[in-house]
């Protein structure tokens, strides 16, 4: 119910009865919902890319306050629309919507607390407003097809996207709550045409030079056949121009069975064997030398290393001194032995594929870290289907994407409606999440900039690192098999590199933690007593066949 101090009972009880009561077309009755409300877990982190700022379309923000000194320019819009009509009048042009009432309730997932024809005169004259602006960007011939612009309405439309209330419309016109079902515009325009042929192609090249100019990537020139009939609204035509199609997965593991699998394998890290390792890798390689003071030290060590090789290391291994050499013990002889089965490791990795991540954001090192380790970065004039990366040639293919002051509204809202929308994976929202795991500073937009894979018309590097860095919720957990085969691959061509593991055991084990230092520093102190006292005792001189100078 909605909470509304003027709301009506009477009124309410009256509406619900005669909608339960209507007989529904069988076409009607089967509209999927297509025009959400923004969850709030995205609307919480920037409520102005939701919320139009400029202009109101559609029952969801009409009557707010902030938007409302722009229903002249709509009213005028609708008086325009009216002089057009070849056989009807506007009048007449409403009651034809107001048949498809009911349709026009089924596309918004919101219940809209008006009366009918209140609906409809509404939806007529926002969508007159909608169609006039859509007409700058329709494409004839390869070009744009300028049209001559009202001098009421050209202070607000600017073909050259300079004017700032343009952008501001044209960020209002793709937010996910100001959508107006496509099949109203293509009602509209039944009485200005003379046959439903000349109608798609005209809404299909208003909708095309609109994508041309807003979308973030580079649009083929060969676009696909697309039928304006079955497209859900501006905002979806958008979407499904830039986001490839994915066959669904048969099966989606839960993401608990995963959990529990996580938890086996921690378990699994405390297994003690990695200690007795350790000190056979030690006894190894003291065996392998024979000279000076090694004779000794093994004729010395020798039965205290085969001691401690049996001890019960399960019961030790978690004393306090023992328990700070685990985890960089485990580093090292854990990825050692990724290294010797890797049939095992290719298997267990396809089988992750399939699994939803456990974490919103992507664990992956950024540009900088992985040009660092000989990564190389080359843009690709596709979509999101040609991220790639070749582990042979160590190199990340990327498309190209276009930011400016317009991007982060539309980035947000086409995330937004996908999570609405989407039964299965979110392609692109797993796009964002990649490209907010690998650009953490201004250093990493600068890195992608140069290579061309960020055409950045913002102000500044930062500017591009903040807006990705923003984008870091989502509304489910998913996985894109291709997406997450390139992020697997990369990480292990980044973990492999021993360097990268050399800095991290520095940066976790020795300059992170003071008691590992503390402890190495008293085994050090220990040593040097006892080879003091050791000397002081048996002459180290003579054993060691040292003479000292005079």
């Amino acid at each position: 119910m909605p909470s509304n101090l003027n709301f009506d009972e009477n009124e309410w009880v009256i509406e619900i009865r005669k909608t339960i009561n209507e007989d529904l077309e069988d076409d009607d009755a089967q509209i999927p919902v297509n025009i959400f409300n923004v969850p709030q877990t995205l609307m919480a982190v920037d409520p102005n890319s939701y919320v139009p700022q400029q202009i109101a379309l559609g029952p969801y923000h009409c009557f707010r306050p902030e938007v409302y000194d722009m229903e002249r320019y709509k009213v005028a819009a609708a008086k325009r629309t009216q002089r057009n009509l070849q056989t009807i009048t506007f009048q007449q042009l409403v009651d034809q919507l107001i048949d498809h009432e009911p349709r026009i309730r089924a596309c918004y997932h919101k219940y809209l607390n008006f009366s009918g024809e209140t609906l409809c005169w509404m939806m007529a004259v926002d969508a007159s407003f909608l169609l006039e602006f859509l007409q700058v960007y329709a494409v004839k011939e390869g070009g744009l097809l300028r049209r001559s612009v009202t001098s009421r309405m050209s202070h607000l439309v600017d073909i050259s996207g300079k004017k700032s209330a343009h952008n501001a419309i044209l960020r209002d016109i793709l937010m996910l709550e100001n959508q107006i079902p496509l099949f109203l515009l293509r009602k509209m325009l039944e009485f200005q045409f003379s046959s439903l042929e000349l109608l798609d192609s005209m809404l299909l090249s208003m909708l095309t030079g609109l994508c041309k100019e807003i979308s973030p990537f580079k649009m083929k020139q060969e676009l696909p056949n697309f039928q304006v009939a079955i497209v859900d609204h501006v905002l979806g035509f958008l979407y499904h121009m830039i986001v490839p199609r994915l066959q669904l997965p048969d099966h989606m593991p839960e993401v608990e069975d995963q959990i529990d699998e996580v938890n086996e394998g921690e378990e699994s890290l405390a297994d003690p064997t990695c200690v007795e390792q350790f000190l056979k890798e030690i006894w190894n390689l003291i065996s392998k030398l024979n000279k000076g003071p090694v004779r000794f030290l093994k004729k010395v060590l020798a039965k205290p290393i085969k001691v401690a090789v049996k001890l019960p290391w399960k019961i030790l291994y978690n004393l306090p001194g023992i328990k700070i050499l685990k985890q960089p013990l485990e580093l090292c002889f854990s990825q050692d032995k990724e290294d010797v089965k890797p049939e095992d490791g290719d298997s267990s990795s396809r089988s992750n594929i399939d699994k939803p991540p456990l974490v919103e954001e992507i664990l992956i090192p950024s540009v900088t870290k992985l040009s660092k380790a000989g990564v190389c970065f080359l843009p690709t004039n596709g979509d999101i289907s040609t991220i790639s990366f070749d582990p042979n040639k160590f190199t990340f293919y990327l498309p190209v994407i276009s930011l400016d002051l317009n991007s982060e509204v539309v980035l947000r809202n086409l995330v937004a409606y996908e999570s609405c929308n989407a039964s299965g994976p979110l392609v692109f929202t797993r796009y964002t999440e990649l490209m907010n795991g690998i650009i953490d500073t201004d250093e990493d937009a600068k890195l992608l900039r140069e290579k061309g894979i960020i055409s950045n018309r913002l102000k500044s590097d930062e500017e591009v690192a903040n807006l990705w860095n923003g984008m870091n919720k989502c509304i489910r957990l998913t996985k894109v098999p291709f997406l997450d085969k390139v992020i697997e691959d990369v990480n292990i061509y980044y973990n492999g590199r021993w360097t990268v593991k050399l800095e991290k055991f520095m940066k976790f084990y020795v300059f992170g933690s003071w008691r590992f230092l503390t402890l190495l520093a008293a085994i050090f102190l220990l040593v040097l007593t006892t080879l003091q006292a050791f000397c002081s005792v048996y002459m180290c001189s003579r054993i060691f066949h040292i003479k000292y100078l005079e």
